[in-house]
């Protein structure tokens, strides 16, 4: 351990002196291993038709981004810093293709349909069997295209927090504050909007709210969850993407009062 941190701080040393090629290469080897991390556990979550390499050359160029742009004055770690930066870069290079095939898109859409109609014929939350039967669809065809589908709400709703924050932010819950680029206005609008998703959140049953913290605040996976639980991965996916249903909808609602209001 202490010969590891010798290595890297005269890693670090070097760039500060020379931040050449050489140097830059050296400390991207050192700190790879955090890309690896990040493409490890956002692969699973991506439809098969993505690449892991092309992953992990968006993770690179996170990791590069960070390297050019630490502040070596500030509170905070490298590895946290770049992290953010790996993360952030990854979301952002899938946001700018669009990853799922048409196929696959209608395929989400008829199970959507197919789940609708069969919560509103029996007033309770119904299987991934019975969707499948009711859409005419394998069992396994039904869980891989509700992952997609996550996968792309997960997208869609860290995208609308940027649009909202007017900010080049990497994610949700995943911030570096800069009080020398945040105004006031902006720094107002952002705990406006984080109020009104707090808010949202509360009118979620407890269930939900517990997957939502555990997903998106400890980073656990659908399976890990589902252990704490003690129920199926699928069935904490369908839990998932109720609960990112409902909170889009009860956040619209509360900027179409606004809106109204002003």
């Amino acid at each position: 351990m202490v010969k590891e941190i010798a290595y890297e701080t005269t890693l670090w040393d070097n760039w500060n002196k020379n931040q050449n090629e050489d140097n830059a290469n050296e400390l991207l080897e050192a700190y790879m291993y955090l890309v690896h991390y990040h493409v490890q556990r956002i692969i699973p979550t991506l439809p098969k038709s993505v690449d892991r390499e092309d992953i992990k050359s968006l993770g690179l160029y996170g990791l590069y981004d960070a390297l050019l742009k630490f502040d070596s004055s500030r509170d905070l770690k490298f590895d946290t810093y770049a992290s953010i930066r790996i993360k952030g870069a990854i979301l952002d290079g899938l946001r700018k293709e669009d990853w799922l095939p048409r196929s696959t898109r209608e395929k989400i859409k008829k199970i959507d349909r197919a789940q609708e109609d069969l919560e509103q014929k029996y007033q309770r939350e119904v299987s991934i069997k019975e969707i499948a039967e009711h859409a005419q669809l394998e069992e396994n065809e039904v869980m891989e295209a509700q992952k997609d589908s996550f996968f792309a709400n997960l997208l869609s709703i860290d995208e609308q927090s940027n649009q909202l924050n007017d900010e080049n932010n990497d994610g949700i819950g995943n911030l570096i504050r800069d009080d020398q680029d945040i105004t006031p206005e902006k720094e107002l609008l952002k705990k406006e909007n984080y109020a009104y998703l707090i808010q949202a959140i509360k009118q979620l049953k407890e269930k939900e709210q517990l997957v939502l913290s555990l997903f998106y605040d400890k980073e656990l996976t659908f399976t890990e969850i589902g252990n704490i639980l003690g129920l199926t991965t699928s069935r904490i996916s369908q839990i998932h993407k109720q609960s990112i249903s409902k909170v889009r909808q009860i956040m619209a609602q509360e900027n179409t009062l606004k809106s109204g209001a002003e």
